[in-house]
């Protein structure tokens, strides 16, 4: 069996959980959140804490389970606390604004960039250079992070660009005479 999926999960209150049909829905106050169940695990739940195992003892069903387990998991945690990533701009001229649900960033293009801020996700610029996307849906937060920092990616010989807060960027030296 999984390691991941050996580990049970716990549900907070203000959390409602449901399987129907092979439906799982988890509702809490940040949102709610569906995920559809294989057919090769088996959730169990005993009030507050959720198992989960393989139905049979093949690779995928092992392997399933461990997904599975980590997949409802981020579920809990996004419509419990939510998710976050902070995004720094480097940058002469390079800003960041919220108009609307369109995300204005200047990157030293001729022209703005306009990102359209999907639903389920709130972005926020506290300066001109920080930008905080936040969610529910992890994987939706990180992808919409990572559409942003699409944009202009820092390169590595002066730094500029949108990069994570916590992300190192690896600098080079420049072409010597």
């Amino acid at each position: 069996m999984s390691r991941v999926a050996k580990s049970p999960v716990e549900i907070p209150g203000g959390v409602d959980f449901n399987i129907n049909s092979g439906l799982v829905t988890v509702k809490g106050p940040k949102g709610q959140l569906e995920h559809q169940l294989h057919e090769l695990v088996e959730i169990s739940q005993d009030d507050n804490v959720l198992t989960f195992a393989a139905k049979d003892n093949s690779q995928q069903a092992r392997a399933l389970s461990g997904t599975t387990r980590a997949v409802v998991s981020n579920m809990v945690t996004g419509v419990s606390q939510g998710f976050e990533k902070k995004m720094t701009i480097i940058g002469v001229g390079y800003r960041a604004a919220v108009q609307g649900s369109a995300l204005n960033l200047t990157l030293g293009f001729s022209h703005p960039v306009a990102y359209p801020i999907p639903e389920g996700i709130t972005i926020e610029c506290p300066s001109q250079t920080e930008i905080v996307v936040k969610g529910a849906n992890k994987q939706q937060v990180g992808q919409v992070a990572a559409e942003i920092r699409a944009y202009r990616p820092p390169e590595p010989y002066k730094g500029k660009g949108v990069r994570y807060t916590d992300e190192h960027v690896i600098r080079k030296e420049a072409k010597k005479k």
